[in-house]
């Protein structure tokens, strides 16, 4: 007898990246339990078939989780890897992150055709991004820049990046995306957290499962408590502040001595307007771990001190 299951089943989408952090997952489960037998299961998701619009304008919510968490409440699978930054914030009916494993790099970086930087690029140089924050944020340090909407796996937007006769000067991607692939080779720059602050979540991979004690339990060994609590601080400023994967809204946290230092950033789409907030608290220990809800009051406390200074203003122009 064992008190975990004899099978586990992990869900993913069925990207290059997506299976990457699958098998990841799959092997800190085999190392955690060796007697279990750990399949990997693929699925198709909304966000996967419709790659003719752009991202914002297909309706975010769920976009790249909604089949995986109905196999998950089917029974089809025990658990969900995601990408931490697509998954919303609310957990649907019956479901929750179990775990998050230890982050990659939270930056994003530049892939430009011509190996320049971001202040390097030429004037009116074209800048792939589906990504809002990443387009208001680009807007804000070089207002001449044209941001184009750019869609498709790692991979292909690599490649239409480095195209000879493309479209696109440049695209921005997330570091840890590249990690994983071993692509770090085409990078011209790591933006620095003052240029570009990341999406809540970025570079952490969240494990989702059925909300019951024998699946908490299962994931127990893979939490990483320091990312859980970060994370934690960086949705509940996003989610406090009314926003998904599709508005202007970035956050960072780290700890550090026992303290989550969580850095928020709300920017106006054109890049006219950023507004910066921070705060810091102390975030006690507790059995298996650090209170998430420290944490989680933190990030609240930040966005009502966005919304003071005018982040709401910012968010109701976001069509």
């Amino acid at each position: 007898m064992t008190d975990y299951p004899e099978t586990v089943r992990i869900g993913t989408r069925g990207s290059e990246l997506a299976l990457w952090q699958a098998e990841h997952v799959a092997g800190l489960l085999r190392a955690a339990y060796p007697a279990a037998l750990v399949e990997i299961v693929v699925f198709t998701t909304r966000g996967d078939r419709v790659l003719d619009t752009p991202l914002p304008l297909i309706g975010g919510k769920g976009l790249f989780t909604a089949e995986l968490e109905a196999a998950l409440r089917d029974g089809e699978i025990d658990l969900a890897v995601h990408s931490l930054k697509d998954l919303p914030t609310d957990d649907p009916d019956g479901l929750t992150v179990g775990a998050v494993v230890e982050r990659a790099t939270v930056n994003d970086v530049l892939v430009s055709r011509s190996g320049a930087v971001l202040d390097e690029l030429p004037e009116g140089a074209t800048v792939g991004t589906s990504s809002r924050r990443r387009a208001a944020q680009l807007l804000n340090r070089r207002p001449d820049l044209r941001v184009a909407d750019i869609r498709g796996n790692v991979p292909t937007r690599i490649s239409k990046a480095l195209a000879p006769d493309g479209p696109y000067d440049a695209v921005v991607l997330a570091c840890a995306g590249l990690e994983r692939l071993g692509r770090l080779d085409v990078v011209s720059e790591v933006l620095p957290l003052d240029v570009m602050l990341p999406a809540p979540g970025q570079g952490a991979l969240g494990i989702q499962c059925r909300d019951e004690a024998g699946s908490l339990a299962l994931l127990r060994p893979l939490n990483h408590a320091e990312t859980g609590v970060a994370v934690t601080a960086e949705r509940a400023f996003l989610a406090a502040l009314g926003g998904g994967c599709a508005v202007p809204i970035a956050a960072y946290a780290h700890v550090e001595a026992g303290r989550v230092h969580l850095r928020g950033r709300v920017s106006a789409l054109d890049g006219s307007r950023r507004i910066d907030v921070s705060i810091s608290g102390a975030v006690q220990q507790e059995a298996g771990g650090l209170r998430r809800a420290e944490a989680a009051r933190l990030g609240q406390t930040l966005a009502r001190e966005a919304l003071r200074r005018g982040a709401g203003d910012i968010l109701e122009a976001v069509p």
